[in-house]
């Protein structure tokens, strides 16, 4: 774990300091829809740039949200996947969704999001 102080003992701000970028959250939710290889997290609409991809999934490892493991198609490469911890993240993501959805004109389900990628 991360040996980093808190700036805070309120759990909303330790949280916020870990996922609340424009960038982290982003990530989570493309291993949670099934993306594991570097290239693939910048095939995403958002086009992360890969330092800051390199960054965030870095941070992520430190924090044990993600591990990393030999790539089962890519001889020689790693992927990543969420951990147990990291999976606990999913209903956060399903509520933002759904408010974004509910309240956020021209926004998207994931299915329309991934025809828009496969175009």
């Amino acid at each position: 774990m991360n040996s980093q102080t808190p700036r805070s003992c309120c759990p909303v701000a330790c949280t916020l300091d870990l996922i609340g970028d424009k960038w982290t959250l982003l990530v989570i939710r493309d291993l949670a829809l099934g993306k594991s290889h570097f290239s693939e997290f910048q095939k995403s609409p958002e086009r992360i740039a890969t330092n800051i991809l390199s960054n965030r999934l870095t941070r992520l490892l430190e924090y044990e949200i993600v591990e990393k493991y030999p790539s089962e198609t890519i001889p020689g490469r790693d992927a990543y996947r969420l951990t147990k911890k990291g999976k606990t993240l999913k209903p956060i993501l399903k509520s933002i969704f759904n408010w974004g959805i509910r309240y956020i004109e021209g926004t998207k389900s994931f299915d329309e999001m991934r025809q828009n990628e496969s175009s």
